[in-house]
């Protein structure tokens, strides 16, 4: 073997690799930062513990419910909003909280009249976000620890501390009715209609970056040298490629939603409207995204790399891998400023959780301000002429 001829090819293949410093700053930072994201949702074992969001109503307001709910409001594994029953069924059908939780009214006689003479046990109305059901097995448990401890307290601790009876016959004397918040009580949750909008604003995220290469591509073969040198202005041009992107995105989300509909059953149980505007608002997006690229890209294969880490990020943090709400409060909050977080949350609001037309519009304006910027950046930045090496 020659070793001095291997030596030599070795190190070309190290000295062409580390010199695309794009290429490497992409291969170090894409998995720290995917890395990093999915440790902040999960957690290294020593984070303090996210509070679970949740509405608490009492409609009883006996000595006893409200003991309940003080020691419910106490609890560090909640984080409790009070209202009216009706505005706390709501939150839960918007997602903004996980459950609400409401004792009805004699809940506290009955109660007692259930744990001590055998009577019959009242019902606890549990409205839970059923993409959040998971945290239905926690709030069951939690309530049921302070209804007996509140129990306890008030027969003179003829029941444990620690919230179980002392007596083997005796059984927890209520019982929850864990009702799904979504848009009628027929309809129950469909788990299809939010992957779907989570993996439709991905891939079609990415058919923005094929648009944009190939206007790069473009430039290279001088085709834009040859249109500019018609009497077409730069915002004529640019805005044209906005316009078929756009089209090119919205004819791929109806068919991935037809996909949807037809074969796996989603439904539009929101405002029609809103879902078309939506749509429309997420394809302006993905073809001022791609023109951005185009942009701000030197070459495709520089830009390439760097634009699908850029959406890989976008998509992360716009709750298309894993829902936003198991987020943590301070990556929910950052995660805003994202309009993919938008996008997906404002398909989720027309579709399974059948919100009405007032839901879908901020996504769509913040979707369409988003798609504004880009078009302004990437019309002012375009560069007609390949960049020289």
């Amino acid at each position: 073997m020659n070793f001095i001829a291997f030596r030599a090819l070795v190190r070309k293949d190290l000295v062409l690799y580390f010199s695309n410093r794009r290429a490497l700053v992409m291969s170090i930072a894409a998995p720290i930062v995917i890395a990093a994201f999915f440790g902040a949702i999960f957690g290294s074992g020593t984070d303090k513990p996210t509070r679970i969001p949740i509405a608490f109503v009492d409609r009883d307001a006996s000595a006893l419910s409200q003991a309940i709910a003080a020691a419910v409001r106490d609890d560090p594994a909640f984080e409790v909003k009070e209202g009216d029953e009706a505005a706390s069924v709501a939150l839960a059908r918007e997602g903004k909280v996980r459950a609400a939780v409401v004792l009805p009214a004699g809940f506290g006689e009955q109660a007692r009249n259930a744990l001590v003479a055998g009577a019959d046990k009242p019902v606890v109305a549990v409205h839970y976000d059923p993409s959040q059901a998971t945290a239905m097995t926690l709030v069951r448990g939690l309530l049921s620890q302070h209804v007996m401890k509140a129990l306890g307290d008030s027969l003179g601790g003829a029941i444990g501390t620690t919230g179980a009876p002392r007596a083997s016959t005796f059984s927890l004397p209520f019982t929850t009715q864990a009702v799904e918040s979504t848009a009628s009580a027929d309809k129950p949750y469909n788990g299809y209609a939010h992957s779907f909008a989570g993996m439709g604003v991905q891939f079609i995220l990415f058919m923005g970056i094929e648009v944009g290469v190939g206007v790069l591509l473009a430039r290279r073969l001088g085709l834009w040298k040859r249109l500019r040198a018609a009497p077409l202005s730069r915002s004529l041009l640019l805005g044209s490629h906005i316009a078929s992107g756009a089209i090119t995105a919205l004819v791929l989300l109806a068919i991935i939603y037809a996909a949807a509909i037809g074969i796996f059953h989603v439904r539009i149980d929101g405002s029609v409207a809103g879902f078309v505007g939506i749509a429309i608002a997420f394809a302006l997006l993905t073809s001022s995204f791609g023109l951005l690229i185009a942009a701000i890209g030197k070459t495709p294969e520089a830009t390439r790399g760097l634009a699908i880490f850029a959406t890989l990020v976008m998509v992360m943090l716009g709750g298309a891998w894993v829902p936003s709400f198991v987020f943590p409060p301070w990556l929910q909050t950052a995660s805003l400023v994202v309009p993919t977080r938008w996008a997906v949350d404002g398909l989720d609001a027309m579709t399974w959780r059948g919100l009405g037309f007032d839901a879908a519009i901020a996504p769509i304006a913040v979707l369409l301000a988003f798609s504004a910027l880009f078009a302004a950046i990437a019309i002012w930045r375009f560069d007609w002429e390949e960049p020289r090496a």
